[in-house]
């Protein structure tokens, strides 16, 4: 018979919803060009924009913003469509268009198809439509073999996301507790910011696996809590180098 009293509970995996209001995106220093870009639709330069920067930095966030903003100024009666840019071919480009005048593509640096972009590309341009691409990568650094593609590519305007300085991730960190229903207490978020790694991508990772750990313990979360997902997390990270 298993002894329960040796065992942690298992954390169910209950998914969490982000807030992915405008109002819940932290602008700072690092993405307010990415932001006024976003917002500053219909009157964009080109047809296209695309937002770029490293994982977890909310490129996925503003696109809902974007996309909240064309339901609110255009009426449409349904939501812009998302679209993994792995997932564009050339059966359902024309689709796509057809049925939407303004789209988001995310994940360019996962382009598989580039003649279906090509030509997605030129119906939006020619006949009159908006898409915002999303990129971990600058344009400019997409190493696309399809020439005409790469010179289209490039001129698209593209505004960087970088990673967040303090004050940003300071807010970053209680939102994404809040988001898990967590209220973290200053001594906790200013230990995060002394002993975490740098970057949007981390700050996930760290707060999912304090969030785990504390239910794992059916206890709330803590220094302890947090120092031992520091550990769990630098340990991994040390285990993928070899």
């Amino acid at each position: 018979m298993t002894n329960k009293n040796n065992i942690s509970q298992l954390a169910l995996d209950f998914p969490h919803r982000p807030s992915l209001g405008r109002d819940d995106f932290l602008v700072a220093a690092n993405n307010q060009d990415a932001v006024s870009m976003v917002e500053s639709w219909p009157m964009w330069p080109f047809f296209a924009i695309c937002i770029y920067g490293p994982s977890g930095c909310g490129k996925t966030h503003l696109a809902n913003v974007f996309a909240n903003n064309i339901s609110n100024l255009t009426n449409y009666p349904y939501r812009i469509p998302f679209i993994r840019a792995a997932q564009l071919n050339l059966e359902n480009i024309h689709e796509l268009f057809a049925q939407n005048k303004c789209l988001v593509v995310e994940d360019l640096e996962n382009l598989q198809n580039q003649e279906a972009l090509f030509h997605l590309y030129n119906m939006y341009r020619d006949e009159g439509g908006n898409i915002l691409f999303t990129s971990e990568l600058a344009p400019a650094r997409l190493n696309f073999s399809l020439p005409d593609l790469r010179s289209r590519i490039n001129i698209v305007p593209a505004v960087e996301i970088k990673e967040p300085d303090d004050d940003l991730l300071s807010a970053l960190l209680v939102k994404l507790f809040s988001d898990r229903q967590i209220m973290p207490s200053p001594e906790l978020i200013n230990y995060l910011l002394a002993n975490m790694q740098r970057s949007f991508a981390y700050a996930i990772k760290l707060v999912a696996e304090i969030d785990n750990i504390s239910l794992s313990r059916k206890r709330a979360v803590n220094l302890n809590i947090a120092k031992e997902a520091l550990a769990s997390l630098n340990d991994d990270s040390q285990g993928n180098l070899f």
